[in-house]
């Protein structure tokens, strides 16, 4: 396991999951696993009646790590494909209140925690983009299914298509969040968020989840149990790899 995943006990029932992989909270598939491994232990724990996720670094996620991945064979390229579907799955079908906290970028992979939350709450530095599209792949199940779910039909065009990322105020505007605050309140702000969902009684809070989320999660699920995602059988494409290697080429020059 990648041991990035710390869990801070915040009192009254309210755990922090912070993410600890510098330089850019990046996901692999043993990250991916410690995710959902983590949610599920803290779903069926009674203690925790609410979660805060949140970065230690000075930014919140910047998605896949394209270095590490662009070489990948077509079996870890679905081992990838799914680690995205099940802890993308599990954070957006827990059954008790998700807070994000975004401090910085969160970016392709990294915006799916702000989608996936019940409540986002995200600092004025804050940046949102979903950049697949740059990097010439489609989208797993979980992730294309919250994304559809959660923005409008003209955002979720616009976000998928253009791969641009938003600032906070054209993310908030956009409903991609749901509050801006001072970096300096934006652990204290989720926290009173959390606490005021765990305030609801936990089993219709989570039946009422349920329904909100039904159709999405059925489809994500089904996608997992039944192994039915197309890029399970190859998500990279010759195009991908061409514009993986421009990418990291232009990331190399700007240093």
């Amino acid at each position: 396991m990648s041991n990035v995943i710390q869990l801070n006990d915040l009192g009254e029932g309210i755990t922090q999951l912070v993410l600890n992989r510098p330089p850019a909270n990046a996901m692999s598939v043993d990250v991916l696993a410690e995710l959902g491994e983590t949610l599920n232990t803290l779903e069926t724990d009674d203690a925790v009646r609410a979660v805060v996720i949140s970065s230690a670094l000075g930014l919140f996620s910047a998605g896949l790590d394209l270095k590490e991945i662009k070489d990948f064979s077509t079996t870890e390229q679905t081992a990838l494909v799914d680690g995205l579907n099940a802890a993308f799955n599990g954070i957006y079908g827990f059954r008790k209140p998700v807070v994000a906290a975004i401090n910085g970028a969160a970016v392709a992979g990294g915006m799916f925690f702000a989608l996936s939350a019940d409540y986002t709450v995200a600092n004025e530095k804050s940046r949102f983009g979903l950049t697949e599209i740059k990097v010439g792949v489609n989208f797993p199940v979980a992730p294309y299914e919250i994304a559809k779910a959660e923005l409008s039909p003209g955002s979720f065009r616009r976000v998928l298509l253009s791969g641009r990322l938003f600032k906070s105020d054209a993310a908030l505007e956009m409903q991609i969040i749901d509050e801006i605050v001072a970096d300096d309140q934006l652990l204290d702000r989720a926290v009173a968020v959390a606490k005021e969902y765990a305030g609801n009684p936990p089993m219709a809070y989570a039946a009422i989840k349920h329904q909100i989320r039904a159709e999405a999660l059925a489809n994500m699920q089904s996608a997992v149990d039944n192994k039915t995602d197309a890029t399970r059988s190859g998500w990279f494409t010759d195009e991908t790899m061409v514009a993986m290697d421009a990418i990291l080429a232009a990331t190399s020059a700007k240093k």
